[in-house]
């Protein structure tokens, strides 16, 4: 099963999306990187994510504005011309609901922007909408891995 590759610097919320999607029933993988390079390297299969069987391409992307690095929005504009991972789905999950981010994200091309939520139950639902469109309802195009 394809993972889902969060782009996430603070453990916190890295910790309450896992238990939400635990609670959820997600059953992709969730793999974690901590700043803008790092989802970077995982979605060229750069460096420690060279083995394709152990870092396999995701089916969707989340992506925190601010990460220390690359910012969301760079990594953003890097998925959108880099012609092997250009169409996966990237949904920016971030704190900031400043009129502007939004703006930039989805001129950037991001699918989705999602404002984390402040409380468990909140996140529990916000997950369970993203497993029903993103994971379920959603007909994703291939992405072509460079190294076949």
């Amino acid at each position: 099963m394809q993972p889902i590759l969060y782009a996430e610097d603070e453990e916190n919320d890295v910790l309450f999306l896992r238990l939400a999607f635990r609670d959820a029933g997600i059953a992709n993988p969730l793999r974690v990187v901590n700043d803008g390079q790092q989802a970077i390297d995982y979605l060229s299969g750069w460096g420690p994510f060279s083995d394709r069987d152990l870092y396999p391409l995701p089916v969707l992307v989340l992506l925190d504005m601010k990460m220390p690095g690359k910012s969301g929005l760079e990594v953003l504009k890097w998925i959108r011309m880099t012609p092997a991972v250009c169409v996966l789905p990237v949904i920016m999950l971030t704190s900031s609901s400043t009129e502007s981010d939004i703006h930039r994200a989805y001129i950037q091309g991001a699918n989705g922007y999602l404002s984390k939520p402040g409380n468990p139950e909140q996140l529990l639902a916000m997950v369970k909408s993203i497993k029903d469109y993103w994971l379920n309802q959603n007909l994703a195009a291939a992405t072509a891995d460079k190294e076949t």
